[in-house]
Parts: C-alpha cells; structure tokens; sequence
C-alpha cells in the first residue's frame, strides 16, 4: 500500500491515570496507552511498510478542560495556564507521546490535528510549539476543518450552540493585562460545574442515552439528582444572563442552547448539508462519541470515527459499559482514490490491567 490516513478522535487524554501523589485521578478518561502503540505499530508493518502515512486527530484527542492548574480549574485561560496543563498532560501519559514520537520519525509519516471544544487550548501558539517538542515533529494544525481528496475531516463540535467556538474571534484582549480564551458556554460549564459532578460521578458524561439517565438518577440517586439539577439551573442563569469582560456570546446563543436537550449530539444532518457540495463526497465527524456510518441515495458518505473512552449504555439493545476503539482508514487504489473503512481496533488481548476504582 502506498498511501494510507487513520482518523481517530475524542480520546480525551487527562493529566494521567495517577495524580502525582498516587492518588487516582477521577477524570481521567484514557485507558488505552498501550492500545493506542499497538494500534500504530500494526500500521507501519508488512504491506503498510514504507506507505505514505498520515494519522489525523479530529479533535478533542485533549482533555485540558478537565486537567487542573495548581489544584484549580480555572476559567480565565491564559498562554500560560494552558501550557502548564499541557505539560501535565504530557507528563501524565509518557508512553503515549513516546508512541508519538517513534510513529512520526520517518520522513513520510504526518500529524495532522484538528481542534475540537476540549483541546481548544491549543489554539495558542506557545501550546503548539510544546506539543510538536514532545512529539519531536512539525503538525498540521487545523482551527475548524480539514478537507482533502474530497473528504470532509471536522470534530463536529460547531454545529452545537453550547460548543459554539467564534472561530474569528478565539482570543479576548480588549481592557484585559493579557489575551484569554474566548471560551463557548459548554466549556465554562465543564470548567465551573461538570468537573466538580465528576469527581464524585466520574462516569456522569458518559452514560447514554441522556433521559435514561435522569430517570435513573431520580430513582437511584435521589438527593444527588436534585442537588445537582438546582445547581445546575442556577449556573445557566447565573452564567448567561450577567455580563462578563472574559465571554463574548450574545442572547440569541442562549436561546439555541436551551433548545438543545442532550449531550450527544447528532450530527447527521450537519454532515448532509456538507455533502450537498459537489466536490465533497465524504463528511468525518467524532464529537458525538458515536461510531456511525450512513450512505446517502447519491452514494456520498457521512462517517464518525466514535471515541476510545469508556461509554455506559443504559439503553436495554445496549445494556453495558464498553470501550470500542473505533477509528476510519483511508485507503488508496492505484488511481490515487480515496476509500473510506470504519474500522475498530482489537488488537493483543492483555493478560491483566490495573482496576481504577476510586
């Protein structure tokens, strides 16, 4: 094979499995180092050796909104808060960014790495410098999207209200001693609200579907339940009708966000409205946490690579806690054509792992 792209996303790498005093870290979502080396290493052997390779990250391979800085998670997100939680992150998954690094040694193996609304950290200059160092490469960084061979590559992240990231205008400068993050709504909320839920509900953001999970809470979870929901109210509120030098959103956004009900969006509709461009025959989202491939009557494609975290399924088809490592391969013909594979990885089953259980 000469020419070959993996898409893989919404991995959500924290500041490590164990908190630097051994402690375990409830907001750690990877589990899958190892996995993740193993994963590669297959697709730099045999018929893959000597291929043209590029790994593509659709967004949120980060999770720095849920890596605290000195024990805090602020919301006031400088440069250098950001690099300070990168190097954490770095620190924290060392086998990964080893992984990373032998990966892209070759000359004819590339990074690309779309933002999503977890990683938007990266948008700072210096945070991108710090990861190319760890990774020992140039990458080709993307804000939004990234389209190549008539594939559509975005995180899937913009066509939500609450993500909503003003590409035009990431960074707040006006009256403020040094530019901050111009933060959407769903990241306040994670850095204000959800990651304190998390810690005493760490599996909180990734139970489906959203209402079964509700009406278990009320059931199962009672007090917890209504503690958090009157929390929860009171932040909106708190949040979206006060006016703060460090957001830029408008009442209109409000209005979008309360009419959306879940936190696993679908995206499907977002990906047809792309396709009705005729250069584009193939859209890939992540995002949703949702593996998904759906052929249109005109033949184009809609595609989502899912996530290698854990998801709890409440629904009774799906009853389970699962962890499917779903990523897209991108193979080439002799005729330089694109073909699109959904794909998840199996790999060496271990012997062991650590239980992390707090």
């Amino acid at each position: 094979m000469k020419k070959l792209k993996l898409i893989v996303g919404d991995f959500h790498l924290g500041q490590g499995l164990r908190l630097p005093d051994g402690g375990i870290n409830p907001l750690e979502d990877f589990h899958h180092d190892a996995r993740f080396a193993e994963f590669l290493e297959h697709y730099t052997l045999k018929e893959y050796k000597g291929a043209e390779l590029e790994l593509i990250f659709n967004g949120d391979m980060l999770s720095l909104t849920q890596v605290s800085y000195h024990g805090h998670y602020p919301s006031v997100i400088t440069e250098a808060v950001s690099l300070y939680k990168l190097k954490s992150v770095i620190e924290g998954h060392p086998d990964f960014f080893e992984t990373l690094r032998d990966f892209l040694v070759p000359p004819n193996r590339t990074l690309t790495y779309i933002i999503g609304n977890h990683d938007q950290e990266m948008a700072w200059p210096q945070a991108r410098r710090a990861f190319e160092r760890a990774v020992g490469k140039e990458v080709q960084w993307r804000n939004t999207s990234y389209v190549i061979d008539g594939i559509h590559i975005e995180h899937g992240h913009q066509y939500e209200a609450v993500n909503h990231i003003e590409v035009s205008k990431l960074f707040l400068s006006e009256g403020l001693p040094e530019p901050v993050l111009n933060l959407p709504w769903g990241t306040l909320f994670t850095l204000k609200y959800l990651v304190r839920l998390k810690t005493k509900r760490p599996a909180i953001d990734k139970v489906r579907p959203f209402k079964a999970l509700v009406f278990w809470s009320l059931c199962h979870d009672t007090w917890m339940a209504l503690a958090s929901f009157a929390t929860l109210i009171t932040y909106f509120a708190g949040t979206r009708f006060s006016k703060s030098r460090y957001r830029h959103s408008s009442f209109r956004a409000t209005l979008k966000m309360l009419k959306e009900v879940t936190i696993f969006p679908e995206l499907s509709k977002a990906a047809i409205r792309i396709l009705r461009n005729p250069e584009i025959h193939t859209v890939v989202f992540a995002h949703s946490h949702t593996y998904k491939h759906m052929t249109l009557a005109d033949g184009k494609d809609y595609f989502n690579v899912g996530t290698w975290i854990d998801i709890v399924s409440l629904d009774l088809e799906s009853y389970c806690r699962r962890a499917r490592l779903t990523y897209l391969k991108v193979e080439y013909d002799e005729e330089d054509r694109p073909r699109c594979l959904l794909r998840y990885w199996i790999g060496r089953i271990p012997m062991e792992e650590e239980v992390f259980a707090s």
